[in-house]
């Protein structure tokens, strides 16, 4: 199967063309601002080195988030985009669904994962369920559960967790992999996990809100 991966939740952008699970080209770039900008031309890249047109995909592997508002839109927006261009099916992947299948084997501890947010909070994802919190609020696991963690704030998460008395085991997880972003969404395509609308998933409402006073009013002729 031909998949084309767009992640851009976090501060890392990631596209990639995964084949028959093995990445075929891969381009991404770093940094907390801009970065969306270049997620086209980045796509364009992978698909060249890869050898492939946008029609000739068999999917579309999204990064839904939670993280950054602007990537997660962006991301979206262009797998959207190429998806209706080139008739090809995109399917939403969450950021703590990728990291956790990098990691198949802990022990029998839960996964947590934790993603920096831009508010100074952390969107925090334990099984499928999703919320954002302080880190003086950070929640503890139910006594005698022992956690591993993953995501960008691992280590803060780690750290309060730790200190508090939890059982807790810092993974080396930070970025999720386009092959297991392009596995999860392959997995969810055959009908092996639940439904994932390619919509973004944002734990916070945004910080834009509507004026008090109302739309303003139209133009005078």
């Amino acid at each position: 199967m031909r998949i084309l991966v767009i992640d851009s939740a976090l501060a890392r952008c990631t596209v990639a063309v995964v084949r028959d699970e093995v990445v075929r080209a891969q381009r991404q770039t770093d940094g907390a601002q801009g970065q969306t900008n270049l997620l086209a031309s980045l796509v364009v890249a992978a698909l060249a080195e890869a050898g492939l047109a946008a029609t000739q995909l068999d999917l579309i592997a999204a990064g839904v988030g939670p993280g950054s508002f602007t990537g997660v839109r962006a991301g979206l927006a262009l797998a959207h985009g190429i998806g209706v261009a080139g008739d090809v099916p995109v399917i939403g992947v969450t950021v703590g669904e990728a990291l956790g299948a990098a990691l198949p084997n802990l022990g029998g501890r839960a996964l947590w994962v934790a993603i920096h947010s831009r508010r100074g909070r952390v969107y925090l994802e334990r099984d499928g369920v999703f919320a954002s919190f302080a880190l003086d609020d950070l929640p503890l696991p139910p006594p005698g559960m022992a956690v591993a963690v993953a995501g960008d704030a691992a280590n803060a998460l780690a750290s309060v967790l730790a200190a508090r008395g939890a059982d807790v085991m810092l993974t080396s997880a930070r970025h999720a992999m386009p092959r297991h972003v392009a596995a999860m969404a392959e997995r969810r395509l055959r009908g092996e996990l639940p439904p994932c609308p390619a919509l973004p998933l944002y734990s916070e409402p945004p910080r834009v809100t509507a004026a008090a006073a109302g739309p303003r009013p139209p133009p005078l002729a």
